[in-house]
């Protein structure tokens, strides 16, 4: 991932570095956390960083939890059919384990910071396996509570990290 937040970063030289930040905390797959690693990369302080990669981590999620369905249903008529049943299994994939624990299973699948998961991914679950709007929203930012925790730990180092408490 640190070769793609530095080749992004290169790629948007010459906006401000808090901008490059929130650019990336939107993006599917990178998120809030390639938001903090390019935050650490940057020098941004920490607690500069976390709330901009925590806003551009949230802005796209309630867009995806109303709409996704909608949207989905209008491009499976499209040229497009083979990326939306590509997320739908990917969805499918990850809805396992979390309708298992559903709320809970949700915000550690959003929080825990592996490959293919995170906010855009869960809210993808929540929407097409219709979470009620209020849980999901509520395990998805607890989930992105989680992942900022896990992950300013990794980005600005776990020693800096408990010095601060």
């Amino acid at each position: 991932m640190e070769n793609i937040i530095h080749a992004i970063i290169d790629a948007l030289g010459g906006i401000p570095s808090e901008l490059i930040v929130f650019i990336i905390s939107l993006c599917p797959i990178l998120e809030l956390r390639g938001g903090l690693l390019a935050a650490s990369f940057l020098h941004i302080e920490m607690w500069r960083a976390i709330p901009i990669c925590i806003v551009g981590n949230i802005l796209p999620i309630p867009f995806i939890l109303l709409f996704i369905e909608k949207i989905f249903e209008a491009l499976k008529n499209t040229k497009l059919v083979k990326m939306i049943n590509k997320l739908e299994e990917k969805a499918e994939k990850g809805a396992e384990q979390i309708m298992k624990h559903k709320k809970w299973g949700l915000l550690l699948f959003v929080g825990i910071p592996l490959p293919g998961t995170g906010a855009w991914t869960g809210s993808l679950v929540a929407a097409l396996f219709h979470f009620k709007l209020k849980d999901a929203c509520l395990a998805i930012l607890g989930g992105i509570v989680l992942a900022t925790i896990i992950m300013t730990g990794i980005s600005y180092g776990i020693p800096y990290l408990v010095s601060l408490f």
